[in-house]
């Protein structure tokens, strides 16, 4: 059986490795993985790519047996070989969330939206990790950060590109996760940045009260890039504030449009729903929310209100 176990090639051993990962052997599946990674650096057919995922699937199963401190380190090594893998980066920032590194946490899951802004997990991620930074530090949080490194575009367009042709069915994924392909046209990073300062000003005049300055600042956020969806939430607030219902309606639709679990898109659009008298659709995305949130005070206190007005 020994003599047998070590004729395996880095491929089979990584076979069996996803095999015992699905039926949540995690152990089994660390040391199959670990054995691949030996095999491959031995062989003289070694691919930087190969050696990323092996890395990376052993990260996964760290995490999964509540190793963090290895994740990380797997992921890393992972990063090395193969820049802004996504997998990896998910990997590594549910690891620092779980070990209550929130600011690392947040740049890889920023970093993993710059990628592709469809992805759920980093979706949810990002607020969580904004809720947790906010009570933590106060709101001038994000000053203490690192910096966010910038995918260059040509990377974006490259690991898309990929991602595409090597998923069979690229689109039930997402789905599950409640995030929707969106088909807007990927921004240049000169137009994301731009984008950011615009709508970071938008945030200052909200601040004020100022929201119909505040409503022309995120517009012009949003036609640099259309695909950041606090952007739609925090006009959608606005709108809210001038009485522009069903424009706060339009904008929600559009970040449920990118991420269909959303907190502020679900619990806004019922707002405006309230304010338009339309207590049945009101009362849907309120119940959205709370299977996503069950504890959320403010849902929960705007439930039971309309629920009154019945």
């Amino acid at each position: 059986m020994p003599q047998k176990q070590k004729s395996k090639s880095w491929a089979e051993l990584k076979q069996a490795g996803n095999e015992c990962f699905k039926t949540g052997q995690y152990g089994d599946a660390t040391n199959l993985y670990s054995q691949a990674i030996k095999e491959l650096e031995k062989s003289s057919k070694k691919n930087p790519e190969d050696l990323a995922i092996l890395y990376s699937n052993r990260a996964a199963a760290y995490l999964k047996d509540g190793n963090c401190a290895e994740c990380v380190k797997d992921c890393n090594m992972s990063l090395e070989l193969s820049q802004f893998n996504v997998k990896s980066l998910l990997r590594r920032a549910a690891a620092y969330e779980a070990l209550e590194r929130y600011r690392l946490a947040y740049i890889d899951y920023k970093t993993a939206l710059q990628i592709d802004c469809n992805i759920a997990a980093a979706h949810d991620g990002t607020n969580r990790m904004t809720k947790a930074l906010t009570e933590a530090d106060g709101l001038s949080w994000r000053e203490k950060l690192p910096p966010i490194p910038t995918v260059p575009l040509s990377v974006r367009e490259k690991l898309t590109q990929k991602a595409t042709a090597t998923s069979p069915q690229p689109n039930p994924t997402p789905q599950q996760n409640g995030t929707k392909q969106t088909n807007k046209p990927a921004p240049s990073d000169k137009d994301i940045k731009k984008g950011q300062v615009l709508k970071e000003e938008g945030n200052a005049l909200v601040k004020k009260g100022e929201h119909k300055k505040a409503i022309e600042k995120y517009s012009q956020s949003i036609k640099l890039n259309p695909n950041e969806i606090t952007t739609y939430t925090n006009r959608a607030l606005c709108y809210l504030s001038v009485k522009q219902y069903r424009d706060a309606i339009r904008d929600c639709d559009e970040a449920l449009m990118i991420d269909s679990s959303n907190i502020k898109a679900l619990y806004r659009r019922a707002q405006a729903h309230k304010e338009l008298k339309d207590i049945k659709t009101c009362v849907d995305d309120l119940n959205n929310l709370l299977k996503v949130e069950p504890k959320n005070l403010a849902a929960l206190k705007l439930l039971q209100e309309v629920q009154k007005k019945k």
